[in-house]
This record gives C-alpha cells, sequence and structure tokens, in this order.
C-alpha cells in the first residue's frame, strides 16, 4: 500500500483460488492482481517474464520456498540483474528460528520489546501489530527496498534485502538500549519515563470515564499542566523525583477526575502542556486536527487514511480502490513495455 501511495505500479501475484477483495480492505487498495500458480513450470516462466521488467520483487515465503519454486534471487538476477529483491519474514533468511512460524507477538517478545509493553506489575500487552508487523516489518522494508532502488539505478546492481521483523524491532529499540547502557532503564514495565512510569507521560481517565493523555516531559510543558490542573505549588518541582511519583501521580489523577473530557479538552488542547484526548478511530476521523490535515479520504464511499508522508512536488496518492478485478499478464507486460518507451 504504502509503495502504490508512494507512485509505484504494484503487481500482486496471488493464488488462482483467491478470493476478490473486499472493497473496505483499504490496505488492498493501489494495486493490480494477477492470478498464477506458480507451482507450475508454464506459470514460473511467465513469473520471470514479468520480472524482467520489475524494479523489485517482495514476497514473504519461509526460507527456501522461492528457491524451490524457481524464482530465488538467482533465478531471478539472471533474467533482470538490476531487479531489487525484498525478503519478508519474522525472523530472517537464517538462524535457528529462520523456518519457524509465527506472528508478530512473537517476533516483538524475542526482540525484547513486549516485555517493556504493559501497566507496572501486570503482564506484557501486545501493542497491536504496529511495533513488529508494520514498524520493525513493513517500514523497514521499504527503506530497505528504496536504498537498494536508488544504488540499482546508480550501478545497474540489484540486491537482496532481508527484511526480517525480529531485526527492525531490534533497531527500533536503539534509544531503549542507549538508555539500558547508560543506566537509566529500569527492566520492568511501568518504571521509565516513556512506557507510563513517568506520571507526566501516562494517560488518566476523566470524570465521565473517557481517557486523556499527557506528555509533559520538558519542565516548562510540566509547569504548565500543573498550572492547568492546579496542583499544588508543593507538586511543581516533583517532576523528576522517583520518591515522589506516586504521590504526584494520585495528585494528577485526581484533578483530571474532576471534569468530563470535553472540558478538558476545551480547557488544555491546543496548549503546550502536551495534552490530547485518547480517541477511537471513528472519533479520529472527525478531529478538527485530522480533518485539516486530510487525514481520511473517501473513494468510492469508503473512508481510507491518507497516504503519508507529505510531499512538496511529487504528492502521494491513491491510484485505485481495492477489490479491482484480476488482469491478465499480458496487460501488465504491455503497460510496462510502454511506460519503458514513453
Amino acid at each position: 500500500m504504502l509503495l502504490s501511495d508512494l507512485g509505484a505500479d504494484v503487481v500482486r501475484i496471488d493464488r488462482p483460488e483467491a478470493t476478490a477483495v473486499n472493497p473496505n480492505d483499504i490496505v488492498g487498495r493501489g494495486r493490480r492482481t494477477v492470478l498464477l500458480d506458480l507451482k507450475q513450470p508454464e506459470a514460473t516462466a511467465q513469473m520471470l517474464k514479468l520480472l524482467e521488467g520489475a524494479d523489485a520483487l517482495v514476497e514473504g515465503f519461509r526460507p527456501g520456498v522461492m528457491e524451490r519454486l524457481g524464482l530465488g534471487p538467482d533465478a531471478v538476477a539472471r533474467c533482470n540483474p538490476r531487479l531489487v529483491y525484498g525478503r519478508m519474514t519474522g525472523w530472517g533468511q537464517n538462524g535457528p528460528l529462520a523456518q519457524t512460524a509465527g506472528h508478530d507477538i512473537n517476533y516483538i517478545a524475542v526482540a525484547g520489546a513486549l516485555a517493556m509493553v504493559g501497566e507496572a506489575g501486570g503482564k506484557p500487552v501486545p501493542p497491536l501489530n504496529l511495533v513488529g508487523d508494520y514498524g520493525g516489518g513493513s517500514l523497514y522494508l521499504v527503506v530497505g527496498l528504496l536504498a537498494a532502488l536508488s544504488h540499482a539505478r546508480a550501478t545497474g546492481e540489484g540486491q537482496v534485502v532481508d527484511a526480517a521483523i525480529c531485526d527492525g524491532v531490534l533497531a527500533l529499540l536503539s534509544n531503549n538500549q542507549s538508555h539500558r547502557l547508560r543506566g537509566i532503564y529500569r527492566d520492568e514495565r511501568g518504571a521509565n519515563m516513556l512506557d507510563g512510569g513517568a506520571p507526566y507521560y501516562t494517560t488518566y481517565v476523566t470524570a465521565d470515564g473517557r481517557y486523556v493523555s499527557v506528555g509533559a516531559i520538558e519542565p516548562k510543558f510540566f509547569a504548565l499542566l500543573c498550572r492547568q490542573l492546579e496542583l499544588p505549588q508543593a507538586f511543581w518541582d516533583a517532576q523528576n523525583d522517583r520518591a515522589r511519583w506516586a504521590e504526584l501521580r494520585d495528585a494528577i489523577a485526581a484533578a483530571f477526575r474532576t471534569r468530563t473530557l470535553a472540558e478538558w479538552c476545551s480547557r488544555m488542547e491546543g496548549s503546550d502542556s502536551c495534552f490530547a484526548p485518547v480517541l477511537t478511530l471513528e472519533e479520529a476521523q472527525r478531529h478538527s486536527h485530522i480533518q485539516a490535515r486530510g487525514g481520511f479520504l473517501d473513494v468510492n464511499g469508503v473512508m481510507h487514511t491518507a497516504p503519508a508522508p507529505r510531499f512538496s512536488r511529487t504528492p502521494a496518492a491513491i491510484q485505485s480502490p481495492p477489490g479491482t478485478a484480476p488482469v491478465d499478464l499480458a496487460t501488465v507486460l504491455t503497460d510496462w513495455k510502454t511506460s519503458s518507451h514513453s
């Protein structure tokens, strides 16, 4: 989806028995689908023909599967030496777990991220699949693909991008590792500045049972937070005194319970106290800032998240809605041949 939004002509190869994509499955937008049974030799030949004109290939099988299909990096390089070969897996192409099934929760568990998320004294809580699948996985893969494509265009040489989710998550944890090495990280949940341990960087419940977030890290922002919450002067110098964190947390919690979410938004939103309401996806769609930024786009009656990031000269765009009918391989080959000569 991200590559398509950025302007790539994305073609998905799917099984012949694949069902139609649901029009509400917005991550399936902006691509065409070709149906091929890659277990058949003639389909492998067709695939290699397609790859002759491609800039990049992305595959997500266990290590060795593409090689058994006759579509491994060496075979593809023989027909297109400048192609960038992206391999998306959880564990990577080698290592003791390379052939083992897994999902986001397993990869972030082994990498050390899952142990950090959750309330103090509670069990680890999966942060959806944003940290592994999308953060350490897809985004690192895209960065690798774009870097390799830049190299290929300069040299004519393609290469393999081994994007393992566990590797990407470890890279995402570099700041946490730095804090650990410097001795300012506690190896327990809910005990550090950014994991909910700090009373100035967490969430609180309001009078109507909703939640607000505060992230007043800098002293001047914390001072403003204290003023807006009308906290006693005695708490203003307690921000970085861990011995007083429990007391400060109780005071902030008591203050937030005195007003509703709407009242706190009216009082604090838009100020430098680093405050924001905790919204659902439906509410986010209606928020004034999200609307001003065009965060959602209506595509054939379906509300899509807008492409990101934003560009000043080459804006990203949703090329097509999901759920389009499969196309013939010949159509794609003709289009690519035409575009290469235009």
